[in-house]
């Protein structure tokens, strides 16, 4: 399965949805050329948004207007894919979800597959950042989608979910063969916490790894915006057949300073889903399989 990871930087100046639309569609044609069946966006891809954002925009209200944007662009993304026939993991958004008669967000992915519906995961554990009343509050979400397409059987999880050994142990008899991680990091340790633990799933789980997160500052100094810094990699089980080191493909992490061109921007590999199966299901050095510890005991 080839794929390409998307390091959305920031600092790229947009005026308008429409002008986020017409970079994302110039992506999906070099990706299409590229032969690429799946393209993935990271973490608060509307963060973006916040470029062309009302001046006085306060900041407990930059979740609700993001997530009116966010409304935008369901549409268009599913006629692009149906289009150019490349499915999608459009990073997240905030959504707003009514539940019992009361408003709350959600940090919610979307996939996006050719003359489909989409499928929906929203992030399970929340950062401090998402849980502040007077600033950006959401809500966690409560199950994980498990996704089979093209006879890949895969999830997604959010930034900080990639970081929880207990999923992790949850995930492991469900003989997946891939995971997807959105992810947004402010600063460099974040970066360093998330790849790290996406590269320590891809050996736990015996699973193909994909990790992507944006870089840059949206719309400059406007309404004090954070510089993120992260990087795009593709993380494997370090096997031997596979080159030992459980990297495919990765890029070095980055503040987005350095603007370069769109397609720089775009991390491509191709995964050998069929050998790392294979490893999982009996090849591999020593994996001993989903591995619970449920039969041990702790002593004092």
């Amino acid at each position: 399965m080839k794929i390409a990871l998307w390091s959305i930087n920031f600092s790229r100046k947009i005026n308008s949805l429409d002008d986020w639309l017409g970079l994302l569609e110039e992506q999906l044609i070099y990706a299409q050329q590229q032969q690429v069946k799946l393209l993935v966006l990271p973490e608060y891809l509307s963060e973006h948004f916040l470029s062309f954002a009302p001046a006085n925009l306060a900041i407990d209200q930059e979740v609700p207007w993001m997530a009116e944007q966010s409304l935008n662009l369901l549409g268009p993304i599913q006629r692009f894919c149906d289009h150019y026939q490349i499915a999608m993991i459009a990073g997240t958004v905030p959504v707003n979800d009514q539940v019992d008669e009361t408003s709350e967000h959600v940090n919610r992915a979307y996939f996006f597959t050719p003359n489909n519906s989409a499928v929906q995961q929203d992030k399970l554990c929340l950062t401090p950042s998402e849980k502040m009343p007077q600033a950006w509050y959401l809500t966690p979400g409560k199950e994980v989608q498990v996704i089979e397409w093209q006879g890949v059987k895969m999830a997604i999880l959010i930034c900080l979910d990639i970081e929880m050994p207990a999923l992790s142990v949850m995930l492991a008899p469900l003989d997946l063969d891939l995971i997807i991680v959105p992810s947004m990091t402010s600063k460099t340790a974040g970066y360093y916490r998330v790849f790290g633990c996406a590269k320590a799933r891809a050996i736990e789980l015996q699973a193909a790894i994909a990790v992507v997160g944006p870089v840059g500052r949206a719309g400059e100094n406007k309404l004090n915006r954070t510089q993120f810094s992260s990087a795009a990699a593709f993380y494997q089980p370090c096997e031997e057949p596979l080159g030992h080191t459980g990297v495919l493909k990765e890029t070095a992490v980055s503040n987005g300073a350095n603007l370069g061109t769109l397609s720089n921007e775009l991390l491509i590999a191709r995964f050998d889903i069929g050998q790392i199966r294979e490893l999982r299901h009996g090849s591999a050095e020593v994996w001993p399989g989903g591995w619970s510890a449920e039969h041990l005991r702790i002593s004092h």
